[in-house]
C-alpha cells in the first residue's frame, strides 16, 4: 500500500523553513536552458514565469531548510551545439538541479554526449516528451509530463470513439516526429478494428511542408494527426486547411491554441483537439489550480488568464522543492534524483506525481478543442 503525500501549498510551504545557520543559508541554485529566442512559441518562458512564482512563493517563506532558491535562466536559442555552450556555463554556478530543457536537439545532445554523466546534474521535466528520450531515458532525468505516446494513446483511442479508420499522420523530421509516427502506428494496428495509418514526413520548411499537407491528404484520412515543435505544427495547420483538407485534426500538448489561431486563422484552427498533460489551468475545480491561480497572482498582478506551459513550470518547480526538503543529509543532486525516486506518489491537489516505478512521473492526459473565440474548451 503506498502513501500519498497531500501537499497544499500552506502546509508545504511551513514545511520548508528550518532554523538557518550561516552555512544553510547559501542559496540553493537551479537553473533553466531554453530557448527563450529563436523558437517562435512560448514555451520557454511561460514554463520560467509558473516556475519563478512557486520559487518567489518558497523564497517569501524561507526558503528550503532556511536557505533560498536562486533561479536564473541561459538562452540556448533552439540550437543543440548552443545548448551545450550554455550547459557547461551554467554548470560554472554549481546548480543542484536543471528544469525544464526545451527541444528535441537539445535533448538529444544531452543524451547521446552523456551530459548528464559529464556534469551529475539532475533534470527535473523536459520538452518533448518523445519515447526516444524516456526509454531507457537517464537516472537523472525525471519527466513530469505525460510522455508523447501517452498523448497519442489518448488522440488514437478517442478518434476511434469518433468512428475514424483512416489516420493521417503529418510529422517533423526530428525524433520528436518519426517516434511519434511509430507510436501512433502501432497503437493503430492493435485496436479491435484497425485504424489505417497513412504517414507524410516534412522538413519545417515551407515547399516541403505545402507537399507533406498535400500527400496525407491523399488517403482521404478521416482525421490528420499533426506532431512536431509547435510552430511546425501550427505551419502544418495551415497548410493542410490550404490544401482543402476539413477533417478532424488533432496535435500534441506543444501547440498554443493562440498560436493555432496566429498562423493559421479562425476557420482553420476553429476545433483543432490539442493533448494537454495538465489540467486546465485556468479551471478551479482542483486544490492544485486555486493554489496555482494565488502563487501567479502574486508574482504577475496585473497578468488576465494563465497558460498551460506556466502550470508546467509552476508544477514541475514543486515537484523540485519537495524532493530538495526530502533529501537526506546535505542538499545535492545525488541526493535529490535519490530523494525524488524514493518519496512515493506526490499529490499536488488532484494532480499526482510519482517516480517510483519509473522515471515518468505523470500519466493524465486530456483533450482540449479550440473554440470559436480561439480558446480552448476542456
Amino acid at each position: 500500500m503506498s502513501i500519498v503525500l497531500r501537499l497544499g501549498v500552506p502546509g508545504l510551504v511551513a514545511g520548508l523553513v528550518l532554523a538557518a545557520s550561516p552555512l544553510l543559508a547559501q542559496p540553493i541554485v537551479i537553473g533553466q536552458i531554453a530557448p527563450f529566442t529563436v523558437l517562435p512559441s512560448p514555451d520557454a518562458k511561460e514554463v520560467n514565469e509558473g516556475a519563478r512564482a512557486w520559487f518567489q512563493q518558497v523564497n517569501r517563506a524561507g526558503g528550503v531548510r532556511g536557505r533560498p532558491i536562486d533561479f536564473f535562466e541561459l538562452d540556448d536559442r533552439f540550437n543543440a551545439e548552443e545548448f551545450a555552450r550554455q550547459l557547461a556555463a551554467a554548470m560554472q554556478r554549481k546548480p543542484v538541479a536543471l528544469l525544464t530543457p526545451i527541444g528535441s536537439q537539445a535533448m538529444t545532445k544531452l543524451l547521446n554526449d552523456k551530459l548528464l554523466d559529464q556534469y551529475g546534474v539532475t533534470v527535473v521535466n523536459a520538452i518533448p516528451g518523445a519515447e526516444v528520450f524516456r526509454r531507457p531515458g537517464h537516472p537523472r532525468l525525471f519527466h513530469v509530463r505525460a510522455g508523447d505516446a501517452q498523448q497519442i494513446e489518448k488522440i488514437v483511442l478517442h478518434a476511434s470513439t469518433l468512428s475514424v479508420t483512416r489516420l493521417g499522420v503529418l510529422h517533423q523530421d526530428l525524433p520528436i516526429g518519426t517516434a511519434g509516427l511509430k507510436v501512433a502506428q502501432e497503437l493503430a494496428a492493435s485496436l479491435p478494428k484497425p485504424m489505417a495509418v497513412s504517414p507524410a514526413q516534412a522538413k519545417h520548411e515551407a515547399p516541403p511542408l505545402a507537399a507533406a499537407a498535400k500527400a496525407v491528404l491523399e488517403a482521404q484520412p478521416q482525421a490528420v494527426l499533426l506532431i512536431g515543435t509547435p510552430r511546425f505544427m501550427a505551419d502544418a495547420l495551415a497548410e493542410v486547411r490550404k490544401a482543402g483538407g476539413r477533417q478532424f485534426i488533432f496535435a500534441l500538448s506543444y501547440l498554443p491554441a493562440g498560436l493555432a489561431v496566429k498562423v493559421a486563422g479562425d476557420t482553420a484552427a476553429r476545433g483543432v483537439g490539442i493533448a494537454q498533460t495538465f489540467p486546465n489551468p485556468n479551471g478551479v475545480n482542483l486544490p492544485l489550480l486555486r493554489e496555482f491561480h494565488q502563487s501567479m497572482r502574486a508574482a504577475y498582478p496585473t497578468m488576465q488568464g494563465f497558460t498551460a506551459f506556466q502550470l508546467e513550470g509552476y508544477v514541475s518547480a514543486r515537484v523540485l522543492t519537495e524532493g530538495l526538503r526530502r533529501s537526506n543529509g546535505e542538499i545535492t543532486s545525488e541526493n535529490l534524483a535519490r530523494a525524488l525516486k524514493t518519496i512515493g506518489p506526490i499529490d499536488l491537489g488532484g494532480f499526482t506525481v510519482s517516480f517510483g516505478d519509473s522515471n515518468i512521473g505523470s500519466r493524465f492526459v486530456d483533450i482540449a478543442v479550440i473554440d470559436g473565440r480561439g480558446k480552448l474548451t476542456y
